[in-house]
């Protein structure tokens, strides 16, 4: 099982590859800038982190934040980066490094960015809604999702029951998901405010003007 999710990680990065996004990285400093603070960032709030079973970590994500700054593509290997950091220093096996790149960095990620494009088409063009749902909301679907598939892989093809994981991992997600929002929330708020060019998906044209 080890090989099959290292096959899977290996896919979703591929997908995720871009040229254009690469020569756009290489070349733009700020953008560079960005990318590996975000990936210190993302390094130190998961080496914070308590785990009741080996394998169910319990840390706040920062990756919806993340996903609006970057984009998604980016957002992805900003999360690996800090992995593998992680990894190399004891903070997850490497046994278990592809789980948890799909569950805790690509599920997170593509969940955000579904809501902010959902939102971007569905909903009024506002900057409280991009705050609010973009920001809050997706932050705390981003931790539920990841949670939810982390359990879901334990209990089915992992050590443990169904029951074990709920009692001792899923059911923290009710205590999770509010600081979790207010984490990215807050982080897309004070970049929106103080360097909106920062942020890759808020847009001044469809957000803020005419408003």
């Amino acid at each position: 099982m080890v090989l099959v999710s290292i096959l899977i990680a290996a896919g979703l990065l591929y997908l995720s590859f871009d040229k254009k996004e690469l020569s756009l990285l290489l070349y733009d400093k700020s953008r560079q800038h960005l990318m590996f603070g975000f990936s210190a960032f993302l390094t130190f709030l998961w080496s914070i982190q308590t785990s009741i079973h080996d394998g169910l970590y319990v840390h706040f994500l920062g990756l919806t934040a993340c996903t609006l700054f970057l984009g998604p593509r980016l957002a992805i290997f900003s999360g690996l980066l800090a992995l593998l950091i992680n990894s190399a220093l004891g903070q997850y096996a490497w046994s278990e490094l592809g789980v948890h790149f799909i569950c805790g960095v690509c599920i997170p990620v593509l969940s955000s960015y579904l809501v902010y494009v959902l939102s971007f088409y569905r909903l009024p063009r506002h900057f409280l809604v991009y705050v609010f749902v973009c920001g809050f909301l997706a932050g705390a679907l981003s931790i539920g999702c990841k949670m939810l598939s982390l359990s879901l892989y334990f209990s089915t093809l992992g050590p443990y029951d169904w029951s074990t994981v709920y009692d001792n991992y899923l059911i923290l997600f009710v205590l999770l998901a509010f600081p979790e929002a207010l984490l990215n929330g807050m982080a897309t708020t004070l970049g929106i405010v103080y360097k909106p060019t920062w942020v890759r998906t808020f847009y001044d044209s469809q957000y803020l003007d005419d408003k």
